[in-house]
């Protein structure tokens, strides 16, 4: 029996913020996967390593975690005022699907990275030192990110003393802006798609719940802590090996779905994982994160844990960073009173791994709430580069 070769296509491998993925130019995929489809997930579920029933991935690039399981595709933007369009892929790691339904905000921060070192910026707007404001359209959700990359000879540079909280290493900083970030999906509508801050989320054969649902950064539900039996200071270890649990989170974020009208039915949040972000928000309380560094209450306004792919965040996603930084500068969310209330236009929020600051500039237009950007820093840099190799058959 005769067997196709493996096909080499250029890639890089990146971190961005406390995320990893695959980085590709579209121009370099095969070219039956240079256009959405069923060829495109193939190769990226192929070049990640799943599905995979062992939940390890070892026979792909990707980490068997939601922050490792991902791929991107960069090419020369086709938006006026851009310099290049951005898509997301989050690849599941047991099942056979690659969601297209949302951003990851830490790979916000390599993509703009990326565009430099791939030579899709014009060479005309790289200073030979100093900082490059990269203009990326986010093809998922439709939005603007500026990147602000710090340039050192002509290149990025890539080293620094920036410490980011999740990240072992230093590197440098780039700040993010996330203009307009409400998510108004796919068929547009209100940063608060119930048309409420606070909603009563009847939850079946669970109870019902206090909740935000708000789409910023990523479509987010957010509920009280101590409503669903929990500190706010919990690391993975007190969640992700509690199959009950996790059961319960993918309950309450399919009602929320349901509520904000992201699925029509429950059966669809199968193949919509990615989306919306099920997290939970307490007042400031003294703990320990996940490498041992001690977080004392009167450093943060407020504790917040996020679920990615149905498990805990090790930290937290970009996305729903922006999502806390916006719900906290409107009076009245959950998250906003989590943090003391009242207005506000930044917040540093406790998370399993540390702690991180996000700002946001939100304001009442005609009765709506409405937020101008979100903005953070995080860092980015190049793990690898050269090829990925895939069998041929495989896509």
């Amino acid at each position: 029996m005769s067997h196709l070769p493996q096909v080499k296509i250029p890639a890089t491998y990146m971190r961005g913020g406390t995320s990893k993925g695959v980085f590709f130019r579209l121009q370099d995929l095969p070219e039956r996967c240079q256009v959405p489809g069923e060829a495109r997930d193939k190769l990226f579920m192929r070049v990640i390593g799943s599905p995979d029933p062992y939940s390890a991935q070892i026979d792909g690039m990707g980490g068997a975690t939601s922050s490792t399981s991902k791929c991107v595709i960069l090419s020369k933007s086709t938006q006026p005022d851009h310099d290049v369009d951005y898509l997301y892929g989050q690849v599941s790691i047991d099942k056979a699907f690659v969601d297209w339904s949302g951003n990851c905000g830490n790979l916000s921060t390599a993509a703009g990275a990326f565009a430099i070192h791939a030579g899709l910026v014009d060479p005309a707007r790289i200073p030979d030192n100093g900082t490059c404001v990269v203009r990326i359209w986010q093809a998922n959700i439709h939005k603007t990110i500026i990147a602000h990359v710090p340039v050192s000879n002509g290149q990025v540079q890539e080293t620094g003393d920036f410490e980011l909280d999740g990240v072992t290493f230093p590197a440098a900083e780039i700040v993010l802006e996330f203009l307009d970030p409400s998510d108004d999906g796919e068929e547009g509508g209100s940063m608060f798609p119930t048309g409420n801050l606070v909603d009563d989320l009847e939850v079946p054969g669970i109870g019902t719940f206090k909740a935000t649902m708000i789409t910023a950064g990523i479509p987010t539900i957010f509920v009280n802590a101590e409503d669903i039996g929990y500190q706010g200071t919990e690391l993975r270890e007190a969640i992700n090996g509690d199959s009950a649990q996790l059961a319960r989170f993918e309950q309450i974020r399919i009602a929320g779905a349901l509520r904000m009208g992201l699925i029509k039915t429950a059966e669809e949040a199968a193949t919509r994982q990615h989306t919306p972000k099920i997290a939970f928000v307490s007042p400031p309380k003294d703990y320990r994160t996940s490498s041992g560094k001690e977080v004392k209450a009167g450093e943060v306004d407020l504790l917040a844990r996020a679920l990615s792919m149905g498990k805990l965040h090790h930290a937290m996603m970009g996305t729903c960073a922006v999502a806390i930084g916006t719900a906290a500068a409107i009076p009245g969310t959950l998250v906003n009173l989590a943090a003391g209330g009242g207005e506000r236009e930044a917040v540093r929020f406790g998370h399993p791994s540390g702690t991180l600051r996000v700002g946001a500039q939100a304001k009442r237009v005609d009765g709506q709430w409405t937020v101008t950007k979100a903005v953070m820093s995080r860092s980015a840099r190049i793990l690898m580069e050269g090829w990925v190799r895939v069998p041929a058959e495989s896509f």
